[in-house]
């Protein structure tokens, strides 16, 4: 079948089967498996073997992601992150000159890892798929349609010489920053160059859905055209889903076509994702919204959301592995980033589950280096985080955080840092899925002052002085306000924060602990 008679198909109706509502879909990046498996040589056993730690999860869909700029597989359309590497040069070698000595060895092993395999003809996504099926599990593989990653370094290893000698292409070529370097779908060499890939991906691999990962990195029209580049990104989901129906019709079984992107409808659009239009014109059928990377939005508009997408999209929360509480926050111990604990990843699935998503989508949750803050929580996040009534009773955090992705012009909202003047109050809206009468309920409150007092829905809470501060946390003590369970609310909650001297308020949230 030619490309041309493949477009011109008619679109199928059905879609990958689904399970219930509830459930973890969990994205395995394109090199984490290299780089944290970089001292061994890699095995048919060894790839194998990764797929052993999901069966028998909540882990409903397995994402996994074939690419940033360069590819995790010799492809015919892009470089594979080992082309051109010198595999006994060492760590000196003109290949890794750009980055920085103390980081070259760790590269070094890690693409050469990764060549040792290509070497040995494993297939890395060849061997996953159909290990991902046994165990009952639904194989997808994600496609990054605007990856950054390192993008202030122009010659850095990991940039695919399409990015690197077509600048002419870039998004915003008069300024410098990370996201102006990003390619503007407006070219049709661009969209081409994806499309290329996206169809060399759907050849090579029998999966159940493709994912447009569009929040890698999110911006991909010139400031002014995103209007124009919705019609562009329409047209292009379109020709995507034409190809997947083709390809379903040889492989006998359907296949879905899901999407990454940001937040709240607005953003969304204001970027040129309008994935409503997407969904109700047959080509999507998951949509992920989500943050970008730096933080968990711990508040993003579901209810709004549900209302756009017809009932047959399924909708998932994107929790990324970020939990910081404004931009330019700074955690208790002093680092410019913190990540979430099981505690503050169970209190964001159990909000958005009662809020009534299909799925708790994790980003960078994985099984080493990028992922929780204690790594030898990892089962349990994997066997409780996907359904309410695993979560129920244990101790959650709920936190205030932000929406990190925003659309050029549009007006960026933070909840923190607050001012408080003297005698003056502020209030807080946070999210806290069902209630449970018989756990304790506390409010954490990061502030410059302890001269503070809390209500949780008008009732008030009984000051209990200073906390250490907790993981993750802010810079500013910690004062802890015991609240009565009877007080609080199933789904959103209102903290009101008054200083009797002035305060500035750096985090907010409403914890509840293990059942008495």
């Amino acid at each position: 079948m030619t490309r041309r008679q493949l477009l011109a198909t008619p679109a199928l109706a059905a879609a990958p089967r689904a399970a219930a509502r509830g459930g973890l879909t969990l994205n395995e990046d394109c090199n984490h498996f290299f780089v944290a498996r970089r001292a061994a040589r890699l095995t048919h056993e060894t790839i194998r073997s990764w797929v052993d730690q999901y069966a028998a999860t909540q882990v409903s869909e397995l994402v996994l992601n074939v690419n940033a700029m360069r590819s995790s597989f010799v492809s015919k359309h892009r470089e594979a992150w080992w082309t051109g590497i010198d595999p006994s040069g060492g760590k000196d070698q003109p290949f890794l000159k750009a980055i920085p000595p103390e980081s070259r060895q760790v590269f070094f092993d890690w693409i050469r890892c990764g060549w040792q395999m290509n070497e040995d003809k494993l297939d890395l996504y060849g061997i996953w798929i159909p290990e991902i099926r046994k165990r009952g599990i639904s194989p997808w593989v994600s496609i990054r349609m605007n990856d950054l990653h390192n993008v202030a370094v122009e010659d850095h290893p990991m940039h695919s010489s399409f990015w690197r000698q077509h600048p002419e292409f870039r998004r915003v070529p008069y300024r410098g920053e990370e996201r102006d370097k990003a390619l503007d779908y407006s070219r049709s060499e661009v969209r081409q160059h994806n499309f290329s890939y996206i169809e060399e991906v759907c050849e090579r691999y029998d999966f159940d859905t493709l994912e447009l990962d569009w929040m890698r990195h999110g911006f991909h029209f010139k400031p002014g055209y995103e209007a124009e580049g919705r019609g562009i990104l329409n047209q292009f989901h379109a020709d995507v889903r034409r190809l997947l129906d083709g390809w379903q019709r040889r492989r006998r079984h359907p296949i879905g076509l899901a999407v990454r992107v940001p937040p709240s409808p607005r953003s969304a659009r204001g970027l040129g994702m309008d994935a409503a239009e997407w969904a109700h014109a047959g080509h999507v059928n998951f949509v992920t919204v989500t943050n970008y990377w730096r933080t968990v939005d711990n508040n993003m508009p579901m209810e709004e959301w549900r209302a756009l997408l017809p009932k047959t999209c399924r909708l998932a929360a994107g929790i990324e592995l970020g939990c910081n509480a404004f931009l330019g926050s700074v955690a208790g111990d002093g680092r410019s980033w913190q990540s979430n604990s099981l505690e503050t990843v169970r209190g964001a699935a159990a909000a958005y589950l009662h809020m009534g998503v299909d799925r708790v989508y994790l980003f960078n949750y994985m099984d080493a280096d990028t992922t929780l803050d204690d790594v030898t929580r990892y089962p349990a996040l994997l066997r409780e985080c996907g359904q309410l009534s695993t979560i129920e009773g244990k101790p959650r955090r709920h936190v205030i955080t932000y929406q990190d992705t925003w659309a050029p012009g549009e007006p960026v909202a933070h909840a923190l840092p607050a001012e408080i003047r003297a005698k003056g109050w502020r209030a807080f809206r946070v999210p806290v899925g069902p209630v449970d009468p018989k756990q304790k309920v506390s409010v954490l409150i990061g502030s410059t002052q302890a001269a503070i007092t809390v209500r949780v829905n008008g009732q008030p809470g009984q000051a209990e002085g200073v906390k250490a501060t907790p993981k993750p946390g802010p810079a500013t003590p910690v004062y802890q306000f015991q609240v009565s369970p009877a007080g609080l609310r199933a789904g959103e909650n209102v903290v009101e924060i008054s200083a009797e001297l002035g305060a500035r308020i750096e985090w907010v949230e409403i914890q509840l602990s293990q059942k008495g």
